[in-house]
């Protein structure tokens, strides 16, 4: 018997003043199943100071050595790995990817350009697009929000103890939000007043931003070059309200999809409980997704050299040194074990969230096969620039393979794997930055 009807998968149920989205049932028919099966999201995840990789000669490198001792598909998980032992089929640990312009910069600067690859050598800093930003502008007329940028301290930071990984098409940083309770906001909460008096708002902004633009083009005409670079750079900020304000008023009348919030931890202090304060941004992240509010999130956990709160939860939760003081440390007694006894807690959270997005149906699957998953470090063990530690993970219906570990023998720039996470996701480019190619042995 064929269905005559069907139900659109953004439907509510209203009663007694309240609502709640249906969950994804047959009734909304192969066409609402096949939307949710070709979703297609990004999540990249970064963590300063590199891990530990303590040398054969010391006691701890067999068992708490970051990357696995062999190669292929039959490596054995190590003690910092360990917590991915469930998800063994749906990542893959990645070495010897390297960005050659980092060693033409200061050693800080791993993380600035971890997403991009950008020569940050000069005194000017200029870097490049990131990753995320492609995607999102891909995506952004589809969803509320176009991207998700978290981080455990806010901001941006500044050169060489940067903030943030994603960077705007100017190759500016891109401000983080670190308080979990405004992420929600943010995300969830819709504007205040009736739909008219929000309209009405949204109208108004649109002619104030409208006689801006119109202004400031006819007086970019009549300026110097430098004036004019600048110009440009505050007209890029207007059409992002504007593209802001159009994508509100397009979404005022539809619904956001209520999503389980019981297990949200808001008011979680960071400087008590820092697992359960990362955990709870992962969280946010996850909500996002499955709400279907953006198809890419960055996550600066923590930052290089030392520098904001998060290099303080090794002590609050182990009582060792701080992170960046650990990392420079692993040749004093216990030292690469303390180090990589804090680097399964960092993978612990992320694998938590990876295990959250497994346990998600979407479509024919789960939200973390619809989900490409980019986890790592812009050094491999104090300021050393190659053998990148990463776990990719996730992307199934996006054609990735894994459960194997996979060294690249410091051959090929990072920006590869950058460039098949572009084109996995449906961004179409000839290449990304100092990119050669796709990495065949993941992405088909």
């Amino acid at each position: 018997m064929s269905k005559s009807w069907k139900i659109h998968r953004r439907t509510v149920l209203k009663g007694l003043g309240a609502s709640l989205a249906l969950p994804c049932l047959n009734a909304m028919g192969d066409d609402e199943l096949q939307k949710q099966q070709n979703i297609k999201r990004a999540c990249f995840t970064y963590f300063g100071n590199g891990v530990s990789l303590p040398p054969k000669k010391n006691d701890a490198h067999k068992e708490w050595h970051w990357f696995p001792h062999e190669t292929g598909k039959n490596y054995t998980l190590t003690q910092p790995l360990m917590p991915f032992k469930d998800l063994r089929d749906k990542i893959s640990v990645v070495g010897g990817l390297h960005h050659p312009n980092a060693a033409k910069a200061d050693v800080h600067v791993c993380s600035d350009l971890w997403m991009t690859g950008a020569m940050l050598g000069g005194a000017i800093y200029a870097n490049t697009v990131s990753p995320d930003q492609l995607i999102a502008a891909k995506y952004r007329s589809e969803t509320r929000s176009p991207f998700m940028a978290v981080s455990c301290d806010g901001g941006v930071g500044f050169k060489s103890r940067i903030g943030t990984i994603s960077f705007n098409r100017n190759g500016r940083p891109v401000p983080t939000e670190s308080d979990p309770r405004r992420i929600f906001d943010r995300m969830f909460k819709t504007g205040t007043g009736s739909k008219a008096s929000q309209r009405k708002e949204l109208n108004y902004q649109a002619k104030v931003v409208d006689m801006v633009l119109e202004n400031a083009k006819s007086l970019n005409k009549k300026l110097g070059k430098n004036d004019q670079e600048k110009m440009d750079q505050y007209l890029t900020s207007v059409n992002d309200i504007e593209e802001s304000i159009n994508r509100n008023s397009k979404w005022l009348d539809t619904p956001i999809k209520d999503v389980e919030t019981g297990h949200l931890k808001l008011d979680t202090d960071k400087a008590i409980n820092p697992d359960e304060y990362i955990d709870t941004l992962y969280n946010r992240i996850a909500l996002a997704f499955e709400a279907d509010l953006t198809r890419t999130a960055t996550f600066m956990m923590t930052r290089e050299d030392g520098m904001g709160i998060a290099d303080t939860f090794s002590t609050i939760k182990f009582g060792f040194g701080g992170h960046h003081s650990l990392s420079h440390g692993g040749s004093h007694k216990g030292g690469y074990l303390k180090w990589a006894q804090y680097d399964q807690f960092l993978n612990q959270r992320h694998a938590n969230f990876l295990s959250r997005l497994n346990n998600i149906s979407e479509g024919n699957g789960s939200m973390l096969d619809n989900t490409v998953s980019l986890y790592g470090s812009g050094c491999s063990s104090t300021h050393n620039f190659k053998n990148l530690p990463l776990i990719l993970s996730g992307g199934k219906n996006m054609g990735l393979k894994h459960g194997s570990h996979i060294n690249y023998g410091e051959k090929l720039p990072m920006n590869n794997m950058h460039y098949s996470i572009l084109k996995a996701t449906g961004v179409n480019r000839k290449s990304f930055g100092d990119s050669t190619g796709v990495l065949k042995e993941i992405f088909s």
